[in-house]
């Protein structure tokens, strides 16, 4: 029976290919998409957004962190992928007692890529999502960045105001995308404050458009507080998302870089 190892380093037992395959994370799900798994995917959580076509017609089985598991049992998934991070242990352990659960950990690209080729070994689609993830690694060799690194704070929530450390994903994609993060050494979610802001002499604000939906009004707020600091929406998903969304993001990087030096 062939065994497959995950990004915990725990293995599982798949007898067959899966033909019914239970996504608990929106960028794997997307993934699973670009991949041409439609009839496999049987179910996903109520944030898998894209797809659009998914999310209107795949079962929902609760959010990433509450899981609807009476209807992931009555699915009868061969094959469920989740998360360290965005799903909760216990309720993936209580799944792994019933069905084969893969988990990702994904700390930076290489991770990411990683995640991608196992993925596609898992599902019958290795060759598929090979070439992707070679893609996605020529894409980011020729991301051309400004040598003189921004120094950035990227918000993710509000009521305190949280960014990220650098044992994050989203740390990984701002060095990678030109950005210095002002606040590498910090916990994981450490909390700030605009008064923190201005001590820091932060060049640039990126407001996250997920998990907190950060939007104009805010950042006219925040503008007006920090007016030497130059203060720009950012779409969260070409940062935090880890599956085939990445092909994109170089492109999202340099477009965010030029507004950026628009700005006064």
């Amino acid at each position: 029976m062939p065994v497959f190892t995950d990004q915990l380093n725990r293995t599982i037992e798949i007898p067959e290919t899966p033909r019914r395959i239970i996504s608990l994370v929106p960028s794997q799900t997307e993934l699973l998409y670009d991949l041409g798994l439609d009839e496999e995917v049987i179910g996903i959580t109520k944030f898998c957004l894209h797809p659009e076509r998914w999310f209107r017609t795949k079962e929902r089985i609760g959010g990433t962190k509450n899981l609807n598991r009476e209807k992931i049992c009555a699915l009868q998934p061969d094959l469920i992928i989740a998360n360290k991070e965005e799903n909760s242990r216990e309720q993936v352990d209580e799944l792994a007692k019933r069905f084969p659960v893969w988990v990702s950990d994904v700390q930076n690209l290489d991770d990411a890529l990683q995640m991608t080729r196992s993925i596609g070994h898992l599902t019958g689609t290795a060759q598929k999502a090979g070439e992707l993830a070679a893609r996605i690694e020529t894409e980011f060799e020729e991301l051309d960045v400004p040598e003189a690194r921004l120094r950035t704070a990227y918000l993710i929530w509000k009521d305190p105001y949280m960014t990220v450390g650098d044992d994050t994903f989203i740390h990984h994609l701002l060095e990678k995308a030109g950005f210095q993060n002002l606040f590498a050494g910090r916990q994981r979610y450490p909390e700030t404050s605009i008064a923190a802001l201005k001590e820091l002499n932060c060049e640039v604000l990126l407001l996250s458009s997920e998990p907190y939906p950060f939007g104009q009004k805010h950042l006219n707020e925040l503008q007006a507080l920090l007016p030497h600091t130059k203060v720009v929406l950012a779409d969260g998903e070409f940062f935090s998302w880890y599956g085939s969304r990445l092909l994109l993001a170089p492109a999202y990087f340099r477009q965010l870089h030029r507004q950026i030096g628009t700005l006064q």
